[in-house]
């Protein structure tokens, strides 16, 4: 590995019981897989159709093994994904948190058959030869050194977004990728969602003419995080772990587990915990790479306390080809735009098009009159931290399966996954260094900004650099 190897702990005592370049394509077998795509879409609607079922149509005779980082939230939501999936089995638990472990080795014995081994440190885990792919849930600061470690291991990668911490690490694992020849999936699971779907090619086929306009947003009312006072590390926390690849800071009281997100030593804001799905979908409908402006404006407003990152935003950003995207993220204000906490908007020529929080879609006219309407048939909360679709996310999931078995097209490749972290991690930049920044479109990196390009990149603690 390119990593320094740090002492590694085992936890054996809490377990019981775009395009892709990876291997030949099978026609017959992706012809199968589309028309299953298809009939999920049949009339415009989601049927009651489950995940289970759904596990049933591909390879469901191959298992694959999975060992799952970071299972406090997200990642036991996950787990259990992956469990619940007929062609794959959990078969290790990886956290700096001993609860956790306990906890998601519970819900796991709901799901499937047989022992789960659980570790402190996960890269005990990708030694083992029945580690088939590695599930990366943890803070942000780890998803691309946490990726890289399991590429150099020979272990296939689903990440949670954003793909990574700064868009240096974004670029390694892009050609990490193609290095190892191993699928790395991110989790922007609506690329996987029927409805979803069928609106982009909707717009891809013109419905509403040239679009030239997006607009992506996500509202919530969080609190206050207080300010943090420096105390003893928990006897069921492995601190120096935690922090990984980021230089060492001494424990407070308001950081683990959730609200290290606003604090940009380890994470990202709101612009990439949650505003990383909406400017996917904008980039991915209105078929745009690179940009060639990009402005930010806000700041931290409602409360006087650790909270480092905005919580009020607005990111612009502009293209060639007379383009234009912004993403608007109120933290502390959770009124809904267009009716709904979290969502997109397209603008044409000849009308709009909305996608809502979940796995539907409405097309208008230049009037605003709706022209069509698409209605969702599975519950989603949008707002819920942990596990907000898991039907509609375990179809990302095997889609991840079908390019490992069947070398199918990812549907977030991370060469897709770092051009849309990319584009809200450029936004932060901007907010922090306080201007515009000049983008070069054939690359996404900044121009003639020293200041802003020191932000490209990130200081790691000794021995932690990532490299390839």
């Amino acid at each position: 590995m390119s990593q320094e190897k740090k002492p590694i702990t085992h936890r054996s005592d809490v377990g019981d019981d775009e395009k892709n370049p990876h291997g030949p394509k099978s026609d017959s077998r992706r012809n199968f897989v589309k028309k299953g795509a298809m009939a999920f879409m049949a009339g415009g609607i989601l049927p009651a159709f489950s995940a289970k079922s759904y596990a049933n149509i591909i390879g469901a005779n191959e298992t694959i093994n999975v060992s799952v980082m970071g299972v406090n939230s997200r990642g036991n939501a996950l787990a259990q994904n992956f469990a619940s999936q007929k062609n794959s089995k959990v078969i290790h638990v990886c956290d700096v948190d001993s609860r956790a472990i306990t906890k998601c080795i519970a819900a796991l014995k709901e799901r499937q058959n047989g022992k789960v081994e659980s570790f402190t440190d996960f890269r005990k885990s990708l030694e083992s030869k029945d580690v088939d792919a590695l599930v990366i849930a943890a803070p942000d600061h780890w998803h691309a050194p946490a990726s890289l470690i399991a590429l150099e291991t020979g272990k296939h990668v689903y990440v949670e977004k954003p793909v990574s911490h700064n868009p240096h690490e974004g670029e390694i694992l892009v050609e990490a990728a193609k290095k190892y020849g191993k699928v790395v999936q991110m989790g922007n699971q609506r690329r996987s969602w029927p409805n979803v779907i069928e609106a982009i090619q909707a717009l891809k086929d013109g419905v509403i003419g040239r679009v030239y306009y997006g607009k992506g947003w996500y509202t919530n009312n969080r609190g206050p995080i207080g300010v943090g006072k420096e105390v003893a590390v928990p006897e069921w926390l492995d601190w120096d772990l935690w922090q990984g690849p980021a230089p060492r800071k001494e424990y407070k009281d308001n950081i683990v587990h959730y609200d290290w997100h606003w604090r940009w030593h380890w994470g990202t804001g709101e612009a990439l915990n949650n505003g990383t799905h909406m400017v996917d979908l904008l980039r991915w409908g209105m078929e745009a790479d690179y940009p060639t402006k990009v402005s930010s404006n806000g700041g931290r407003y409602r409360y006087d306390d650790d909270w480092e990152t905005p919580d009020t935003q607005i990111i612009n950003l502009d293209f060639d080809g007379e383009k234009t995207m912004s993403w608007e993220g109120r933290s502390c204000n959770g009124k809904p735009i267009e009716g709904t906490s979290v969502g997109v908007v397209f603008y044409g020529e000849n009308g709009s098009l909305l996608i809502p929080s979940g796995n539907s879609y409405t097309q208008f006219d230049l009037k605003g009159e709706v022209v069509k309407e698409v209605k969702n048939t599975e519950v989603i909360d949008a707002l819920n931290r942990s596990n907000p679709a898991e039907k509609l996310d375990a179809l990302h999931i095997q889609n991840m399966f079908d390019a490992i078995k069947n070398g199918g097209t990812l549907h977030s490749d991370v060469d897709s996954g770092h051009k849309s972290t990319l584009l809200v991690q450029l936004g932060n930049i901007s907010q922090r260094v306080g201007r515009s920044l000049d983008i070069d479109p054939k690359d996404g990196h900044i121009i003639k900004d020293k200041d802003a390009q020191k932000l490209w990149s990130r200081e790691y603690e000794k021995g932690w650099e990532m490299k390839l």
